[in-house]
């Protein structure tokens, strides 16, 4: 019996060193594919706001303008690297004042765990440039994904379909 649940131990403790390892890989995966840029030259290249965004975890005023009420069909790309982040098809009214997703292209967001403000949630970041993107929530579509992918205007910008 002693083996049988030496066995069964040895096991878990294998099968969770080596799903740990893979997701280290993929940790440093995205850290190869990361644009590096200093302070300066995110300065030189963002304006005042994308910069405060993008790089300083800031926040747009919510508002209809900018990308809000926008849906022409394209791609909505990353300010700072040009990844493509969310198709048109994505986008949805949520009346929140910031551009709603339900969906982001498979492995150009990640997620981290944000205490900051007072709250626990969910923000998103570009997989490429670790920009800004804003945050994620459990109440978006329920005939879709549930989620919405609530992004700063100044965080991204569109590309019209050809």
């Amino acid at each position: 019996m002693k083996q049988l649940l030496t066995f069964f131990i040895l096991t878990v403790v294998i099968s969770c060193t080596s799903n740990a390892q893979k997701n280290e890989d993929k940790i440093s995966e995205n850290t190869k594919k990361m644009t590096k840029k200093t302070d300066a030259e995110w300065k030189l290249a963002l304006s005042d706001q994308e910069y405060y965004v993008l790089r300083e975890k800031g926040t747009d005023r919510p508002s209809n303008e900018g990308y809000t009420q926008h849906f022409e069909k394209g791609t909505y790309v990353c300010r700072a690297c040009n990844t493509q982040l969310f198709e048109s098809g994505s986008k949805f009214e949520s009346h929140c004042g910031w551009p709603s997703f339900d969906d982001a292209i498979n492995g150009t967001v990640i997620f981290t765990k944000d205490t900051t403000a007072g709250m626990i949630r969910t923000e998103i970041t570009c997989a490429k440039c670790d920009g800004h993107l804003g945050h994620i929530f459990d109440d978006g579509p329920k005939e879709t994904t549930g989620k919405r992918y609530c992004v700063n205007t100044s965080s991204i910008k569109f590309v019209k379909a050809e």
